[in-house]
């Protein structure tokens, strides 16, 4: 049994079905699932009326994030991980084919750089739309890390961004090697796509009236999950360690960490000080009141 636990990697095909030349990865399927209950979740939320936002503005919204999500995670993975080649490869960019005539899709996408494209989408949807920006991303963003589970699993089957080696007995065999590496795609997937999503959606309807806490939790949340599962995952091979110790996405993880508690901090100082200082009538009331 543990001889087929530490192969399961080798052992699963990561391509689902063929038609032809056409053929779809479990990695797809995977990241269509996650988007599809997203979607559910989302609906359902609306349905029991958690939000006086329209659903034709969520749905929406949710459409243009996608291409925010690709064009901002395509550029983020330019600019952050390897803008040399890139340089020297302009057409690579947005060329699904490589430079031997091979279709490989678009290999290479950066999770932080899909998060400024959504935020940057957020802020012009809802400028444009009269919608509130943070009541929005606080109804989005906890069914989002429910997408988060299926997109981690997801590269699990496709056997990339596995681990570092170990002599651990949980450690799987990646890539036809012969020494056991961590499944850091399954502690991403507990950490950011169940854990996450089990308090931000315990916490959904609790700070409902109070704008950004949500979002403030959920970056917090993320960077402190990312940053602990990245001593796990192997670097990327074009970057390698920073300062021989960090790596690229652990330096991001802090920054959001920062944006994240930072946005907490603010947020918490101004609903405490809203609640303890009373309005002029009342005031005016307690002062009546006392003499």
């Amino acid at each position: 049994m543990l001889n087929f636990y530490q192969n399961l990697p080798e052992i699963i095909n990561p391509i689902a079905f063929s038609v032809g030349f056409f053929s779809i990865r479990w990695y797809s399927l995977m990241y269509l699932v996650g988007f599809l209950i997203a979607i559910s979740l989302l609906k359902w939320r609306v349905s029991k009326k958690e939000t006086e936002l329209k659903w034709n503005d969520i749905l929406d919204f949710l459409i243009y994030s996608f291409f925010g999500i690709l064009i901002g995670g395509r550029l983020g993975y330019v600019i952050f991980y390897n803008p040399i080649y890139f340089a020297k490869h302009p057409l690579e960019i947005i060329s699904p084919i490589n430079l031997n005539g091979e279709l490989v899709g678009f290999f290479g996408m950066s999770y932080f750089g899909a998060v400024i494209g959504v935020f940057l989408i957020a802020y012009l949807f809802t400028k444009k739309r009269k919608v509130d920006f943070w009541k929005l991303l606080d109804f989005v963003l906890p069914t989002v890390t429910a997408g988060y589970f299926f997109g981690r699993i997801g590269n699990f089957l496709n056997g990339e961004l596995y681990g570092r080696v170990t002599d651990k007995w949980w450690g799987m065999f990646f890539a036809n090697e012969e020494f056991l590496r961590h499944p850091s795609q399954l502690y991403e997937a507990f950490l950011e796509g169940f854990v996450l999503f089990i308090i931000l959606w315990m916490l959904r309807n609790k700070f409902r009236d109070k704008k950004g806490i949500i979002t403030g939790i959920y970056l917090a949340g993320y960077g402190i999950a990312r940053f602990g599962v990245e001593f796990f995952r192997e670097p990327d091979e074009c970057l390698g360690f920073i300062w021989n110790f960090l790596t690229l996405g652990q330096i991001f993880a802090i920054l959001i960490m920062i944006i994240g508690t930072s946005l907490l901090i603010i947020l918490y100082r101004n609903y405490w000080k809203s609640a303890i200082d009373p309005t002029p009538s009342i005031r005016t009331k307690l002062k009546n009141i006392l003499q």
